[in-house]
Formats: structure tokens, C-alpha cells, sequence
């Protein structure tokens, strides 16, 4: 028995926000417009990006939970179904509204639909994959006839300018030089989108129309060998191992330094993130499934910033699996990087393109440098 997305939907709050309002909508660090954003706007190429606040007021229009509730509701639409006909709902975040409880029992509760099996999947980018992974398993398994993956972020209420200390402004020299070094806090100020994303899986495909049959999901992650990269919730200290906010005596302190904001450790992401999720993760996927390259009709990258774009293509031409940029999909440019959400919301407005035909086959690669993991998916067009 296999596994089918049958329907996609997404949902993006308010209006799309261009390039020239960012800090309206989010606000100025200090009271100062920042020195950094055209240097990282003009290095990931992104026109545009949604944010769950009102621009007028300042206050948030959705929680997280409320953003996957609403792509659910647009995906029972679509499918044209209904919410009491949910019986696996599978739930994937990195900035769930709360700690406890999980983010998919308060999008369980913002839909107010009968009892199911809920499942929430943590972590960054890759949260979508083990969502989906679970729908897909449970399906093919006969657990269930049918399952909703859902993928959301909130990324914006990390953004906002209050949250930002002004030591930002210290690197901005370097920038122009090594633009990877706006990576540690600014540059996800200026890519970042709030949204979310909901895929039907069903035992069989739709009598008419697209389905995508699910032919196989990897996930590998690379924690047992590489260092915290992106994190939240806490410092490195300097022989690089985490502080957690909770270690802080002074609670201040937690807000001195920024404990709750995104950070990268830019070095480590500009060096290892290809290496890493292309090198040795698209490798172990090609050994395992014996891909061939002529064989994939769209690569469906999802990269947070056009500053990778080339990097990825030269890394896959280095591996030996270089696919042609007119078979690259994505819509970063004018969607932002929406995270997790990111791949179901490619897959959502690749579908409605027309583009796609039966019998094209799909390929997904979406990499996660929290700890460094990445999940390859390969689809079929049906």
C-alpha cells in the first residue's frame, strides 16, 4: 500500500510586505534603521514576505497554532472535505506558541474537530518532513484512510526590533566583504515569513486531477558529528557548548543577551551546510535509491536565501548530480523562507501552476542547519 498527496493547500497572513516596509512592520533596533539590510536583502534577492501583525497597530493578526488552523481549513476546502473527517492530524514547527502543550494539540484545539491521533514534530526546517513521514506511514500502514500534514512558523515574533540588541550594528563592516556574517542574527530579520501549509494523504490518488505519490522520504541528521549551528533558547559559551536561558541567575541576563532570539553561528553554517546536506546527504540518497539525474523532471530546493543557490547547484555538479536551473522550482523570491512551512507552500503553488503531468517525477531537498539534518523526498506525478 502507498501513500498519496491528494490536495495542498497554504495559508499566508495579511498583505505580502516589500523590501522598502520590513522595519515598519517589525520595527527599527534602537530606534535606528538597520545598516545591514540592503547588504542581506541584495544577497538573498527576496521581494517580498508575510508577517502575522497588523502594520497599522503593531499587534499580531494569528498565533501559530491559528495560522496552521487556517491552511487546514483552506486544505478541507480543497479537498472537499470536512474538518470532522480528520482522523491523523501531524503537526510541524520551530516556533510553536507555547512549550507545553505541543503545538499540535493547541492547532487540534484551535480547529475544534473531533477526536484523532495527534502528532507535533520539533526542530527547524525538517519538522515538515517528519510530520509528513508520520501521515504517510500511518496511511500506508492502514492505520488511517487519510492524513493531514500540517507545517507552520510565526518567525516574525522573533524579529521584531525590540528584540534585537544594538550589537548588530558592530559587524556591519564586515559585511560587504563576507555577507555569510549577517547570517547570526540580522540576516533573518530580512527573510523570514510567517505562513503555513497543509497536505491531504490519502491511501489512493484522486479519481481526477493531480495526485503525488509518496515514493519514498529520507531523513538524516548529522547531530552525532557536527555543532549546534542555529539555535534559540539560549547562548554558546566559548568552548562551544550550549548555556540554556534557564541557567541564567539573573533573569535579565536572558534578555541582555539576546537568549530568546534566532541565531546562527555563521562560520559554521557557511562552511558545513553544503558539505553536509548535499555532499553526504543527497550522496546517501542516490546510493540508497540509485537516482539517476536524467531520471528527476523538477528539484524542488528549499534554500533560505539566493546566496545559496549557486552554492547548492556547484555542490550537486560536485556530486555528480547537477540538475539544470530550468528544472529548479521554488518560490523564495517573493514568499520568503516560511521554514518548515516552506516545502508544503513550493509544492502548493507548483501543483496549481499546471506545470506538472503525469509521470513527472519530483525532487525535494530541504536541509536544516539547527544541528544539521536534511530530508530528501522524491514524489511521482499520478
Amino acid at each position: 500500500m502507498k501513500a498519496f498527496i491528494t490536495d495542498i493547500a497554504g495559508f499566508l497572513p495579511n498583505d505580502p510586505v516589500d523590501n522598502d516596509h520590513i522595519e515598519a512592520v517589525l520595527g527599527m533596533v534602537a530606534g535606528k534603521p538597520s545598516r545591514s539590510r540592503k547588504i542581506v536583502l541584495r544577497n538573498n534577492k527576496i521581494t517580498s514576505r508575510y508577517y502575522a501583525i497588523n502594520p497599522a497597530t503593531g499587534k499580531y493578526t494569528h498565533s501559530n497554532a491559528q495560522l496552521a488552523a487556517e491552511a487546514v481549513r483552506a486544505l478541507m476546502l480543497k479537498a472537499n472535505t470536512s474538518l470532522e473527517d480528520i482522523s491523523c492530524l501531524c503537526v510541524g514547527t520551530t516556533s510553536p506558541d507555547l512549550m507545553i502543550p505541543s503545538h499540535g494539540s493547541m492547532v487540534h484545539g484551535e480547529l475544534q474537530s473531533p477526536p484523532c491521533e495527534v502528532y507535533s514534530a520539533g526542530g527547524v526546517c525538517t519538522a515538515s518532513m517528519s510530520a509528513l513521514k508520520h501521515a504517510a506511514l500511518s496511511v500506508s500502514m492502514g492505520d488511517h484512510d487519510s492524513a493531514v500534514a500540517v507545517a507552520s512558523e510565526f518567525s516574525s515574533r522573533f524579529m521584531r526590533g525590540k528584540n534585537f540588541g544594538p550589537e548588530i550594528d558592530t559587524k556591519i563592516e564586515s559585511l560587504e566583504k563576507k555577507p555569510e556574517l549577517a547570517f547570526e542574527k540580522d540576516f533573518l530579520r530580512w527573510m523570514l515569513s510567517d505562513g503555513a501549509g497543509a497536505l491531504m494523504i490519502r491511501s489512493q490518488p484522486k479519481t481526477t486531477g493531480l495526485s503525488l505519490a509518496i515514493d519514498w522520504i529520507d531523513y538524516l541528521s548529522y547531530a552525532g558529528q557536527m555543532p549546534v549551528c542555529m539555535y534559540s533558547g539560549g547562548n554558546k559559551r566559548e568552548d562551544g557548548s550550549m548555556m540554556s536561558w534557564e541557567e541564567y541567575d539573573d533573569p535579565l541576563d536572558i534578555i541582555r543577551t539576546s537568549a530568546t532570539a534566532i541565531k546562527q553561528d555563521a562560520r559554521v553554517l557557511n562552511e558545513q551546510i553544503l558539505p553536509v546536506t548535499v555532499g553526504l546527504g543527497l550522496a546517501a540518497s542516490i546510493k540508497k535509491h540509485n537516482l539517476k539525474v536524467d531520471e528527476i523532471d523538477w528539484f524542488l530546493p528549499h534554500y533560505s536565501s539566493d546566496y545559496f543557490r549557486s552554492r547548492v547547484d556547484a555542490e550537486m555538479e560536485k556530486t555528480g548530480f547537477r540538475i539544470p536551473d530550468d528544472r529548479w522550482f521554488t518560490n523564495l523570491y517573493k514568499v520568503g523562507n516560511v521554514g518548515s512551512a516552506s516545502m508544503f507552500l513550493i509544492l502548493n503553488e507548483l501543483v496549481d501552476s499546471g506545470k506538472l503531468k503525469k509521470g513527472d517525477r519530483l525532487l525535494c531537498y530541504i536541509p536544516e542547519s539547527a544541528r544539521f539534518s536534511v530530508s530528501y523526498m522524491h514524489l511521482t506525478v499520478v
